[in-house]
């Protein structure tokens, strides 16, 4: 049986369908995931969707970028972890065709990320896109990192009594408590804007300020089974919040979201002690990889986390005019993104 495209106004339904049945890494893509992003971020859904024997097997979501004419889209969604769509597992490459030329009636071009090179949704779409003739235009963003804590040499005994000592000298500061539970925001923002985040930049940046993304975290907690996958962990000192740690877990893999601290009592690393406590209670929960994105490598790096996969934006041109001048701006998007990398 052939697969069935359907086009829907607003986010799907489907949106769930595809996303409970995704890779494990994929299942926090559902349709509140996209629906706290309209509302942080504004615009107007659309969404295709493939079936096969009646059934969802991918869902596309897209919001219009720039003016109306010039028929570009892209998928709505928050930065972290990263901008995709739910695919499931094993979903035809027949299926890929059929959306693709779906999309190639409603729009002349797609962005599709940030996404990390390995993205199984993007894997899926680009063979069959450059089969057909569209144009891939893609940049490179940064590295990701990736930190195994299964592995049972993690964290070494050394740094363990390290992480004892310095406790004993934070605990001189007052009364430590560390805390786990469903993430409070307004908390989170609380210490965001004591943080470098507030004195180094404008602070759009921030994850959780009204200024910056809350709004889009408090909107996707709405959903409970984005709820169950988002956790903070929390360092209090004589009970005033005074450093973070900000995760989307699902499975056994952890998306180490954001962290942050008070820096007045930054000499003591209070950030990285909580670090060390939340993912070895993660662990005992039975995460075994830690995804912690891009930036900051170093201190990532000196808790063993291992360059991951690069992190791209990518833009699929329809065939025909629009592909051709495509290639031509192909050397451009590639220079507007981060020299290291290199070409997909």
């Amino acid at each position: 049986m052939a697969p069935v495209v359907r086009f829907e106004a607003g986010l799907a339904d489907a949106l769930d369908d595809a996303a409970m049945r995704a890779a494990e890494g994929h299942r926090f893509l559902r349709r509140a995931w996209y629906a706290a992003a309209l509302q942080a971020y504004g615009g107007t859904a659309r969404t295709l969707g493939v079936e096969e024997a009646g059934v969802p097997v991918a869902a596309l979501p897209l919001v219009a970028k720039g003016p109306g004419w010039l028929g570009l889209a892209e998928i709505p969604g928050c930065y972290w972890p990263f901008r995709s769509f739910p695919v499931v597992e094993g979903a035809s490459a027949a299926a890929a065709d059929a959306l693709l030329g779906a999309l190639a009636r409603r729009v002349r071009a797609l962005r599709i990320g940030p996404v990390y090179d390995c993205d199984l949704a993007l894997d899926w779409l680009k063979a069959r896109a450059l089969a057909a003739g569209w144009t891939l235009l893609d940049r490179h963003v940064a590295d990701s990192f990736l930190l195994d804590i299964a592995s049972e040499d993690w964290p070494r005994g050394s740094t363990l009594r390290k992480n004892r000592h310095l406790e004993k000298h934070l605990a001189s500061t007052g009364t430590l408590a560390w805390e786990w539970g469903p993430p409070d925001v307004d908390t989170l923002a609380e210490i965001e804007r004591h943080s470098w985040i507030a004195e180094r930049t404008d602070g759009r940046d921030a994850k959780f300020t009204a200024e910056g993304h809350g709004a889009f975290w408090k909107a996707a907690l709405h959903d409970p089974v984005l709820a169950d996958m988002l956790s903070a962990a929390m360092l209090r000192i004589d009970g005033r919040p005074m450093a973070f740690s900000f995760d989307l877990v699902t499975g056994a893999r952890c998306y180490a979201i954001a962290n942050s601290y008070d820096p007045a009592v930054a000499k003591h690393s209070p950030g990285k002690l909580l670090q060390y406590r939340n993912l070895l209670r993660a662990r005992e929960r039975g995460v075994r990889l830690v995804d912690w994105g891009a930036g900051d490598s170093g201190y990532k790096q000196t808790m063993g986390a291992t360059a991951g996969p690069a992190i791209r934006d990518w833009i699929f041109v329809r065939p025909g005019l629009e592909a051709l001048a495509a290639r031509l701006l192909r050397g451009a998007w590639r220079r507007s993104g981060q020299a290291a990398g290199g070409q997909a």
